[in-house]
């Protein structure tokens, strides 16, 4: 690393350093560091543990616990200038005992990590941009969690078993974390090594084929890419048949909407590994204002399930601020590809028949709502 001088148009070497040098610690300097800026990890996690020893029958700990945007859980562990030869299967044996965790486990652990300094569900929820607690899910299915290894310096018997492990669908990632120093002033480069499509100087004579397939499964399970891909396709051909959403660009969200004359009451394309639907979402921040809206809506059901042609499912939600309105096809996935035109196909054929059923109806809904005030 250099620092660049514009007066001189030269460039000078930091010095590098060691952790032991500085006299840094593992969980005072390193673990400290990483838990107060977690996206130093080049993305959004939410830690919700830290020196947790929580395990049923076992006193061992893990360095710190997180969840990531995808409800998965992220099991952190940090070494300093090297990072032994048993790092990773001291994080496989956290990862198995964390693979057993229920949502509400996961909560209460969360719970105990902020003390009274906070409500657990509440910040999930800020977490999750404000989606309601009842519609996260945590810690769902087999490979739900994820390994990050963090340390100055990586043995091969590391990397090597990383990347094979990595062939068998194991979400690991190792950071190579660096102290510099220049007079008085210390920085810290995080960079991370694996997976990386250049891993030949980090192996153990594992193959280059089997390296560039790493590479690719890691991208193919990124599920935010998925979306992404999912939505240019489905506003590709949505245009084409319709303008209904020309003013939308693709999302990594599972979810895109439209407004349809009324503020706080969208139109809005869901998909999941499960269904997918196009819903009317009543959300105009309060409860109240939302349940007595959606009661007056459905007294026009009839009227309007008639324009649809087909019954929907009208969903009250009264556990929670805002309700629905939806028609939903079970059995197919954004994971499968091959579900892709299906789910296509059907968005675009409900999501034109809602907002055509719903053209009138709003205008009443938005008289009901002035004269309600």
């Amino acid at each position: 690393m250099y620092t660049i001088n514009k007066e001189t148009n030269r460039i000078s070497r930091l010095e590098q350093k060691t952790f032991a040098e500085l006299k840094f610690r593992e969980r005072e300097h390193l673990q400290e560091w990483i838990a107060n800026n977690p996206s130093s990890l080049g993305e959004d996690l939410l830690i919700i543990q830290k020196e947790f020893s929580g395990f049923s029958e076992t006193n061992e700990r893990l360095d710190l616990l997180a969840i990531d945007k995808q409800g998965n859980l992220v099991i952190i562990e940090n070494k300093l200038d090297d990072s032994g030869k048993d790092v990773t299967w001291q994080s496989i044996k956290y990862a198995s005992y964390c693979s057993s965790l229920t949502k509400n486990e996961i909560l209460k652990m969360y719970q105990d990590f902020l003390g009274k300094t906070g409500n657990s569900e509440e910040k999930v929820s800020d977490f999750f941009d404000g989606k309601d607690i009842d519609e996260i899910l945590l810690n769902q299915g087999l490979n739900s969690q994820r390994l990050i290894m963090i340390a100055a310096n990586f043995r091969k018997e590391v990397t090597s078993s990383v990347l094979w492990l990595m062939n068998f669908k194991m979400r690991i990632q190792c950071f190579k974390v660096t102290p510099f120093q220049l007079n008085d002033q210390l920085f810290l480069n995080v960079e991370q090594i694996l997976p990386t499509k250049d891993t030949e100087d980090f192996s153990i004579g594992i193959a280059s084929k089997a390296q560039e397939e790493v590479a690719v499964q890691e991208t193919l399970k990124n599920r935010h890419n998925v979306r992404l891909n999912f939505w240019e396709e489905y506003l590709s051909q949505c245009n084409q048949t319709n303008k209904l959403f020309s003013n939308i660009s693709p999302s990594k969200d599972n979810w895109i909407g439209i407004g349809i004359g009324m503020s706080g009451v969208n139109l809005n394309l869901v998909v999941s590994k499960n269904y997918c639907r196009s819903e009317i979402y009543f959300n105009r921040g309060s409860q109240d204002a939302n349940k007595a809206l959606f009661d007056y809506t459905l007294t026009m059901k009839e009227q309007i399930e008639h324009e649809f042609g087909q019954a929907l499912e009208w969903e009250r939600m009264d556990d929670k601020v805002s309700c629905r309105i939806k028609f939903e096809k079970q059995g197919v996935s954004y994971f499968e590809k091959e579900d892709w035109q299906t789910m296509i196909d059907f968005l675009i054929d409900v999501a034109k028949r809602m907002e055509k059923a719903f053209r009138g109806p709003i205008k009443k809904m938005n008289q009901y709502a002035k004269s309600n005030k």
